[in-house]
């Protein structure tokens, strides 16, 4: 027999006067293989049109559908509905702007932080479509391909608690994706050059080390093993400019 779910979601839209935020009850019988992306999408189509949530994939791929699920950020569309117990509470992801609902704006953070690192290969060559491909190999490229696999879905933000605390902390995500051009040899940054990015409380030394992050990552990304990178060539680099200056 199918069991009957009961949702508890968070229902706020800033943009209409006089609202404010509460909880809102739903009940929906389950069905097998149920996730939480069908069941928001059964909801919205069968009870309440006016339900805001993201989506796009359904593939665990574009990380639109990410939702504090039962205090945990996580993908509804990754989510089945027979892993959690029969009272499912919903939230939008902490820190990030509210459209409405359980939709917030990640775009403009993630914006803002690419910015911010300078996500791009910094390097003095010329490109030239005429010649071949640099070579690499295999075991950097998987390396940066690792880096490469987050799909900022924003749940490393939500669960951080100096991202929760202070809204010019880099997170997981941003100084993930510094890691990667570390590790990139076509990038011609100087250690000195990352220091003067992720050097600071705003960057790899404000991480307080919970590893919430790594921990809700949808992509099991190895988060836990690139800070600890980063903080010791961070380290390193605050030690040999205070030597030099001796």
């Amino acid at each position: 027999m199918d069991r009957q779910l009961t949702f508890e979601i968070f229902r706020y839209n800033p943009e209409r006067k006089g609202e404010t935020p509460h909880m809102q009850q739903y009940t929906l019988e389950e069905k097998p293989n149920m996730t939480l992306f069908i069941a928001l999408n059964r909801l919205r189509e069968e009870q309440d049109p006016s339900l805001v949530f993201d989506f796009c994939c359904r593939a665990g791929i574009c990380g639109a559908c990410a939702m504090v699920i039962n205090g945990r950020p996580n993908l509804a569309c990754q989510t089945k509905t027979k892993d959690l117990p029969d009272k499912i509470t919903l939230h939008p992801l902490p820190t990030f702007k509210l459209i409405g609902d359980l939709s917030v704006d990640t775009g403009v953070w993630f914006r803002e932080m690419y910015t911010r690192t300078e996500s791009w290969i910094h390097t003095s060559k010329t490109f030239d479509p005429t010649k071949e491909e640099e070579r690499m190999d295999n075991s950097v490229a998987e390396d940066i391909y690792e880096l490469e696999r987050c799909i900022e879905c924003g749940c490393c933000v939500a669960a951080c608690g100096t991202a929760r605390l202070r809204s010019d902390f880099l997170g997981a995500a941003g100084l993930n994706r510094v890691a990667r051009f570390v590790v990139d040899p076509r990038d011609e940054r100087t250690d000195r050059e990352y220091y003067e990015v992720i050097g600071n409380d705003e960057g790899i030394f404000g991480c307080m080390g919970l590893l919430a992050c790594e921990d809700v990552c949808p992509k099991n990304l190895p988060l836990q093993n690139q800070l600890g990178f980063l903080r010791r060539k961070m380290g390193i680099t605050a030690l040999k400019d205070l030597f030099k200056k001796k």
